[in-house]
């Protein structure tokens, strides 16, 4: 084998493998009836006002990059900004997708939200309703 066919071979199977990835979580679940653990992520993300949190959210799900975003009322929220303690209310945004999707998830809400830092943290679903994690992979595509 020369370099091009290993370079070839490499580029294939970084293009696959996502999907591969999906197929083999399908065929695990299938076979087991169970839930591969991490497959899927919940956020939390943070906005200043609702409607920027509506706006936001609506993106991500036009972007099909989340089964579901709850938008929740306000919130208070301390936090350290610049060395000083600030006090604010914040609209919080609970955001359901695939853990692959999360760095694009990410680099979106980071072009659109208004903070210099905005608040987006992952946590994997280890476990819970199999319909409704089946729901939330039908919900999103195979990319």
């Amino acid at each position: 084998m020369n370099i091009w066919d290993g370079l070839k071979t490499l580029v294939l199977t970084l293009v696959l493998y996502p999907m591969l990835r999906t197929l083999g979580v399908q065929i695990h679940s299938a076979v087991t009836g169970s839930y591969m653990a991490g497959y899927h992520s919940v956020l939390l993300i943070n906005c200043p006002t609702e409607q920027i949190a509506r706006d936001i959210g609506r993106g991500i799900m036009e972007k099909r990059l989340a089964a579901c975003v709850n938008i929740f009322p306000r919130t208070a929220t301390m936090y350290y900004w610049k060395g000083e303690i600030r006090d604010a209310s914040e609209i919080l945004m609970l955001v359901r997708t695939r853990t692959s999707l999360i760095q694009r998830l990410v680099a979106y809400v980071k072009a659109v939200h208004p903070y210099d830092v905005p608040e987006i943290i992952s946590f994997p679903i280890d476990d819970g309703s199999l319909h409704y994690l089946k729901w939330m992979e039908d919900a999103l595509p195979d990319i």
